[in-house]
């Protein structure tokens, strides 16, 4: 997506431990029509896929998510980071290492809200070594529904976890992938 590549370079920052700051615009402070115009290419990549549900993890993936099941007009579940007080019952887990926070928590979905039924598309603001996407793919397996796809907003391809997916078989369509970054320089793969 050509526009999010622009946006990248003109509004978002490299820091050191290869981390692209883009926290004015996506997730942070939210620019609520372009994140619109996000779900809509998300929504357009998948539109004959058959998806029942979207699938993401809180907190920056939500809103991309969101702007996603509004154009395909289905819902979004998200899943928390630790089991609270307000999910009762029986639920899905997984184990994940964030890479942006050095640390491990479990991600928790309800099992209400998820089915054998349910063709589902993962989605998520960032993709550099695939922990979140993992451990979403976990969840969504052990509900016995069928992961029909990964979107992501930015992949940060030189980090291998997209390609690791798509060579499991997993059809990954990140909107912008970045190849390189320096502290004055985002390259970014041809697609």
């Amino acid at each position: 997506m050509k526009e999010l590549e622009q946006k990248i370079l003109t509004d978002g920052a490299v820091y050191p431990g290869n981390i692209l700051k883009v926290s004015n615009f996506l997730n942070h402070q939210l620019d609520a029509d372009f994140l619109m115009k996000i779900g809509e290419e998300i929504a357009r990549l998948f539109a004959n896929d058959n998806i029942t549900k979207i699938v993401t993890i809180e907190a920056s993936g939500i809103a991309i998510a969101i702007a996603a099941a509004a154009h395909m007009h289905i819902p979004a579940v998200f899943a928390k980071k630790n089991q609270s007080t307000n999910i009762a019952g029986d639920v899905y887990t997984s184990m994940i290492y964030s890479y942006t926070h050095q640390n491990q928590y479990v991600a928790v979905i309800a099992k209400e809200f998820l089915s054998a039924d349910d063709r589902v598309l993962i989605v998520d603001d960032f993709l550099a070594r695939g922990n979140a996407l993992r451990g979403l793919i976990d969840i969504v397996g052990q509900s016995g529904a069928t992961v029909a796809g990964i979107s992501t907003a930015i992949e940060k391809g030189f980090q291998g976890g997209g390609d690791a997916l798509r060579a499991e078989g997993y059809r990954v369509e990140s909107l912008a992938i970045v190849d390189s970054m320096t502290d004055d320089s985002v390259t970014f793969r041809a697609q």
